[in-house]
């Protein structure tokens, strides 16, 4: 089975739990990370251990490995603290493959990212500050470092990759929005000009990528099934005009499962769309039908998106109409090829003990086995799945 998994919002809507319930149905899954990069968090709770998965993927208890596709863009500088932190509760380390191609994110990108974010003041586009879309404008303009290179090169090797980056891409860079960056970028541009924190990550990097397998696709036949845990969500693809500037660097849809199938000549089975029973978005920008979580009433404390300084608060609203509900995923349906057979389109409704099985909308709360006989759901959806607790069942 080759099955997608698609936040169908703005993130946190539960793809860590799915990827992790079908894990732990599968003989021997693969698990691809195919978009965004270290700045997703998804949480996987048992009641005897709570994770949070950024680079490793979220099936990775039930010893499913993770495969980095090349539209993924890893932080090697912070893998080893992911690695550690999961081995220190789980006692190992499942695989973790890349593509040839897969490019990564480097400590110019963060500092950058900093930089720009910090001095947008009070208009801040909701960036985590992990350097994904100042990886994706670097990989762009040529500037591509993939794992494979790193891979062939030495320690002192990559440093002076780094180096020349730096002195060919980050200052033309810098030229470029320096009409933008303020006295609070100071700090990170001071940063972007310390060697001694190049080296530092240089070293890092090149001794985490020790940790990873370089993989093509051809050569995953021995896995049973392929999950593809995305991050974010629908309405945050970079494609979302809607939502603009307040999107990702990445398609957060079918976009790249359906490229990675296409090398392996194979089709999608399954594309199963998480949702909250409500809405949440982390960061500025348009919200919809935004209201307080006391409105919402029931709704539990958010312990993976608590507020932080890049992205404030977790904010609250009601889904709109069913059509608003599931115009999403048609728009994120049509890009499938038309010469492959249809794959079940699934929706994976979280959290729903937390509204009394009850789906929020705009006109008001719907008894989930009423909103599931309503025209626009039934005609879209094949299967449902209902979630009511923190943590899969294996």
């Amino acid at each position: 089975m080759n099955i997608a998994v698609i936040g169908k919002n703005f993130g946190d809507e539960g793809k860590g739990l799915v990827t992790d319930y079908l894990a732990a149905s599968m003989e021997r899954p693969l698990v691809i990370r195919h978009n965004g990069g270290a700045q997703s968090g998804h949480t996987v709770e048992t009641p005897s251990y709570r994770f949070v998965f950024h680079e490793l993927s979220s099936g990775s208890f039930r010893h499913a490995d993770t495969l980095w596709a090349d539209t993924f863009y890893p932080d090697l500088y912070k893998l080893e603290e992911e690695i550690e932190g999961f081995r220190q509760i789980a006692g190992f380390i499942p695989n973790i493959y890349a593509e040839p191609d897969t490019a990564i994110t480097t400590i110019d990108d963060v500092l950058l990212n900093m930089a720009i974010e910090r001095s947008r003041g009070d208009y801040r586009h909701g960036s985590c500050g992990m350097g994904i879309n100042e990886c994706d404008i670097r990989c762009r303009a040529g500037f591509r470092l993939t794992i494979s290179k790193i891979k062939s090169k030495t320690e002192q090797d990559l440093i002076q990759t780094l180096r020349y980056q730096r002195q060919e891409y980050t200052k033309q860079r810098l030229k470029a929005i320096e009409r933008i960056l303020t006295s609070e970028a100071e700090s990170y541009i001071d940063l972007l000009r310390d060697d001694s924190i190049l080296i530092n990550s240089a070293r890092e990097i090149y001794k985490n990528a020790k940790q990873v397998i370089i993989q093509e696709p051809k050569d995953i036949q021995t896995y049973s099934d392929l999950i593809f845990e995305g991050g974010q969500g629908l309405l945050l693809d970079k494609d979302n005009e809607e939502y603009a500037p307040n999107v990702t660097a990445s398609s957060t849809g079918l976009t790249n499962p359906k490229a990675f199938l296409t090398k392996i000549n194979q089709p999608l089975d399954e594309a199963i769309y998480v949702s909250r029973t409500y809405v949440t978005r982390h960061g500025p920008g348009k919200l919809n039908h935004e209201c307080t979580r006391q409105t919402l009433n029931l709704i539990q404390t958010d312990q993976t998106n608590l507020p932080n300084e890049w992205q404030g608060s977790l904010r609250y609203a009601t889904h709109g109409t069913a059509q608003d509900f599931t115009d999403p995923v048609r728009r994120d349906l049509k890009q499938l090829p038309k010469n492959q057979p249809t794959p079940t389109v699934s929706l994976f409704l979280t959290h729903i003990n937390e509204t009394d099985n009850k789906v929020l909308l705009s006109a008001g709360k719907i008894d989930i086995n009423e909103f599931v006989t309503l025209e626009e759901i039934k005609k879209l959806f094949d299967k449902m799945y209902l979630s009511d607790r923190r943590y899969a069942d294996a």
